[in-house]
């Protein structure tokens, strides 16, 4: 499981938290960075993630990102692709005599069939894993309360 350190700067009523955490050098090889926003391009980034310990706007947190969700979701998004778009090209190698076609020509147009065809299968089985919990990243603890959370249990 990952885990990250950020800021709560706003809850919505869907119980979801936007996060502002510092970038760290595993953002660059990670499959979830697109669902993170940077910050002008710098070294901070936004994060939604659901609010399960009920923190509030200042509170410092720490957010998990469930690593085999991220496995699964990664393979989906590199390696299926590219394996489809091999089994095409073997596909399109191996038939060309049945067509009496160049086999290159024939590989290139299946693999590159294949490869489109598995593009759209990502894109909508996307959209549907982005809804799924398991894919987003948790609010697991709250560190330390926020600055105006303190003053007022101090006051009473």
């Amino acid at each position: 499981m990952a885990t990250e350190v950020g800021i709560v700067t706003e809850i919505s009523e869907s119980n979801m938290a936007l996060v502002t955490t510092q970038r760290s050098g595993t953002c660059d090889s990670c499959g979830a960075k697109s669902m993170c926003h940077s910050l002008g391009g710098g070294k901070e980034a936004q994060v939604n993630a659901i609010n399960s310990a009920n923190a509030r706007v200042g509170d410092r947190i720490v957010i998990s990102f469930q690593t085999t969700s991220l496995m699964k979701a990664m393979f989906l998004l590199y390696a299926f692709p590219i394996i489809c778009l091999l089994s095409g090209a073997i596909i399109g190698h191996n038939f060309a005599p049945v067509f009496q076609m160049n086999s290159s020509a024939l590989s290139a147009i299946i693999g590159f069939l294949f490869f489109f065809m598995a593009l759209c299968f990502v894109k909508k089985r996307a959209d549907r894993l982005a809804s799924k919990d398991a894919y987003r990243p948790k609010i697991i603890r709250i560190l330390e309360r926020g600055a105006a959370e303190q003053k007022q249990e101090m006051t009473m």
